[in-house]
């Protein structure tokens, strides 16, 4: 069993298939389906790659490989089992005879007040994505701010100058740069990129000849390096810096470092600052059944007596071959080898044709170097070589597409993070998230009851409900499917007069709600937090909706029963309708026909007539007025809410498109008085 799909638990697969050739059964565990190319991540947020094109399918490139989508929670070395957590939330067990950790690493985190909560890190593909869309949106945003606002928003500040924060702010500068090239920022502003670091020169691990070149091309970018100078304190508003200057910005990249995975340290065995000890042969002494390769593991170093090898993506690349070897050898295939590597350069790629590169020690910079890198990295990726390429040279002769997609929200991509690989959900991994309208209740797997959401309140009685409740005694419960599913929709009207009236509301039935359609105080289906209604998207069809079955009073329905109610008069109707007023045809309709099922009235608190409370001496209190919060787009002023379609789905000549009934004209040929 393998734990983890990065450079070493992936290389560590394909090698360890290819020498046993169907003899052992491998099982790689990984909460993600793909390998990461995380060199090329930077090219990801500057819009110069898809994102697919730094992801390698695991199944699709290791066929005799078991892939187990999840993420580890504990292992158990004595019962040879490792648990694990599914991306649904479903748990499970997995048995090995050897185990590879090759878990990786996430973002380093400094005891700096606000960082966790302002800032964000650079170590997956949702992190790239969303500073992608942050960038984007800042830019945009800018243009129409006032200058104190524009500036901030302009402002990006990347803490650590190593590989993944030079690289970073180098592409970022070029990014935004393209933005406002042809959308240009008030007079005199343009984005500005601050690249922090406490060392003493950018790129502080490699050559000095590299660290001159990298700060060389930064500056003349435009990007503000400062070196000896780091974060002290970050706010909502900007960051505090060491030397008490205060920046204003909203965005705060953390590429400070990593340190390794924490679930090793689970495994009480030697550690060496947080990564598990192992032999020159990657595995863990006095365990015969466990090896360990990459970030988490602390490799001595045969070329440095006395170290350990840094936790870069060189090595951990060729520790997973080695560590393959060591694995089929144990098995009786082969013969294991020392973990051996002395490096052959280092390339950084700094945007456009520029880059700092020393390949077997010769020191290059701008086109030579940028050719060099990128020439290094189509041979290091296991797949997308063409596609890779073919985005590079789109990029060379198109402009970049500034988009953003809202695809990752910022509180999905929290900077303390064990799993920077998978973007964070409502509720959690161990949960299992079933929505029921744009708001609704989450789910256990398995459960019944909604869970209720925190801030969630206790439903409101509505004044009233009760004394509905003890009129409603004794009646017959109509079945769920004739009630009313949302509340009345009329929107506002102003006649000749000036006078704005209120059209006629649909009557609901007992025990319902009046302005959420819901009984005894739960959120009706079209509201959120409920089920949607039927007649809404992701509903069952409302059975008078093309799709669904006939209503109950419609042709070929079963006929209603009972008496059919009255229309509830709107708020301040006398008792009697005005001299001259036309009644809404759906009114007339719904006193003909019992249209709703309802076997008598509810009406709100405060409503003329005949069982207005006003008639047993209570309280009057005046209803809200219910307006139609689209009524400026309906090309007529809306009727009640469920409205009945012709059979064929198509209206006729006495209703409007999508089946609406017309409302009576006048002698104009405009909608009578009455209509609303």
């Amino acid at each position: 069993m393998i734990v983890g799909a990065g450079f070493a638990g992936y290389r560590a697969a394909r090698t360890l298939s290819r020498l046993t050739r169907d003899k052992a059964d491998i099982t790689l565990l990984n909460p993600t389906d793909y390998f990461l190319y995380l060199p090329l991540l930077p090219q990801v947020a500057a819009g110069i790659l898809e994102p697919r094109r730094v992801t390698v399918s695991l199944s699709g490139t290791l066929p005799r490989v078991r892939l187990v989508l999840g993420e580890a929670d504990a292992i158990d070395l004595d019962e040879h089992t490792v648990h694990y957590t599914g991306p649904e939330g479903d748990g499970g067990v997995l048995d090995f005879d050897r185990l590879i950790l090759a878990a990786g690493s996430v973002n380093k985190l400094l005891p700096i007040p606000g960082v966790a909560e302002h800032a964000h890190g650079f170590r997956g593909l949702p992190e790239a994505l969303y500073l992608r869309d942050h960038v984007t949106r800042q830019v945009e945003l800018a243009a129409a701010a006032d200058p104190e606002n524009c500036s901030a928003r302009c402002t990006f500040v990347v803490v650590g100058a190593g590989y993944t924060g030079t690289e970073v702010a180098a592409q970022g500068q070029l990014f935004t740069d393209s933005q406002v090239r042809k959308q240009p920022l008030r007079s005199g502003m343009r984005p500005r990129w601050l690249l922090l670091d406490i060392a003493d020169r950018v790129l502080p691990e490699l050559d000095e000849r590299l660290s001159r070149t990298a700060d060389r091309v930064l500056r003349q970018r435009g990007v503000d390096v400062r070196m000896g100078t780091s974060v002290k304190e970050a706010t909502p508003s900007g960051v505090l810096l060491t030397d008490g200057e205060f920046v204003s910005t909203r965005t705060v990249v953390w590429c400070v470092g990593v340190r390794p995975d924490p679930l090793a340290e689970s495994l009480g065995l030697p550690m060496e600052r947080g990564r598990l000890l192992v032999d020159p042969h990657l595995q863990v002494p006095g365990r015969p059944e466990l090896f360990a390769a990459g970030d988490g593991a602390a490799v001595p170093d045969l070329e440095k007596p006395g170290q350990y090898t840094p936790m870069t993506a060189q090595h951990a690349w060729r520790q997973g071959k080695a560590v393959a070897h060591s694995v089929a050898a144990s098995l009786g295939m082969g013969e294991r080898r020392p973990y051996r590597h002395r490096d052959k350069g280092f390339a950084v790629d700094l945007g456009g044709v520029k880059a700092a590169a020393n390949p077997f020690g010769i020191p290059l910079s701008g086109v030579a170097a940028g050719a060099v890198t990128r020439g290094y990295h189509l041979a290091a990726m296991p797949g997308n070589r063409v596609r890779v390429a073919a985005d590079w040279l789109l990029d060379a002769v198109l402009p970049r597409q500034a988009v953003q997609l809202g695809l990752v929200r910022e509180w999905s991509v929290p900077l303390d993070t064990a799993s920077p690989e998978l973007a964070r959900v409502p509720g959690g991994p161990e949960k299992r998230v079933e929505k029921k309208g744009e708001n609704g209740p989450v789910e256990k797997k398995g459960d019944k009851e909604p869970v209720e959401k925190k801030g969630d309140k206790e439903p409101v009685e509505k004044k009233g409900e009760k004394a509905a409740e003890k009129r409603e005694e004794g009646a017959e419960e109509q079945p769920e499917e004739d009630r009313l599913e949302a509340g009345p929709r009329a929107g506002p009207r102003t006649d000749g007069s000036g006078e704005s009236a209120v059209g006629e509301t649909a009557t609901v039935p007992l025990g319902v709600d009046a302005v959420t359609g819901s009984r005894g105080g739960e959120p009706a289906k079209s509201q959120p937090g409920g089920e949607p209604a039927k007649s809404q998207p992701g509903g069952e069809p409302a059975k008078n909706q093309p799709g669904g079955e006939p209503a109950k009073n419609q042709p070929g329905g079963e006929p209603a029963k009972g008496p059919a109610p009255g229309p509830v008069r709107h708020p301040g109707a006398g008792a009697a309708e005005p001299p001259g007023r036309v009644p809404h045809p759906d009114a007339v309709e719904a006193m003909e026909s019992k249209r709703f099922g309802a076997s008598a009235h509810l009406r709100r608190p405060g409503a003329a007539g005949p069982a207005s409370r006003a008639d047993s001496g209570e309280e009057v209190v005046p209803p809200d007025v219910l307006q139609d919060p689209d009524a400026a787009k309906h090309p007529e002023p809306p009727g009640p809410v469920q409205r009945p379609h012709p059979p064929a789905g198509r209206g006729s000549p006495a209703t409007t498109r999508g089946g609406h009934p017309k409302p009576p004209a006048g002698p104009s040929g405009t909608p009578a008085e009455g209509d609303s």
